[in-house]
């Protein structure tokens, strides 16, 4: 059973999103360059592991709000705040939030985040919040 805090109770199984375990990074390698930013960037795995406390504690949805973080991980930040502008009401058509969900499903295999979007083009669409 995974225990939270994860950073006291699994030091030894915490990667980064370089795989640089928890336990190897210390703030003098910071300091001297060796360890970089993207050594302590979170990786997928540790964000499933979130997920899955939340999971045990009965908190569904931040479960799914750990695993969509997780899909991420591997997106590029510019198309993250590209989609992330596009969600905003009256920013794209029902077409675009489509697009960018296959985009998401086919390029990064971020189902969940996916899922996120459709509901978001269903959702705007019956508001009439969409662009025309």
């Amino acid at each position: 059973m995974i225990k939270y805090p994860l950073s006291e109770n699994h030091t030894d199984t915490l990667t980064s999103r370089t795989g640089k375990r928890l336990s190897e990074v210390y703030i003098e390698d910071v300091l001297a360059g060796t360890v970089t930013a993207e050594d302590i960037k979170i990786s997928k795995d540790t964000l499933k592991m979130q997920g899955e406390v939340a999971k045990d504690h009965g908190k569904k949805q931040m479960a799914r709000n750990f695993t969509r973080a997780g899909e991420l991980v591997e997106v590029n930040d510019q198309l993250i705040l590209e989609i992330y502008n596009k969600l905003r009401p009256n920013r794209s058509t029902k077409k675009e939030l489509m697009d960018y969900a296959v985009h998401l499903e086919t390029k990064y295999m971020a189902f969940e985040t996916a899922m996120l979007v459709r509901e978001a083009a269903e959702v705007y669409e019956r508001r009439g919040i969409l662009m025309a």
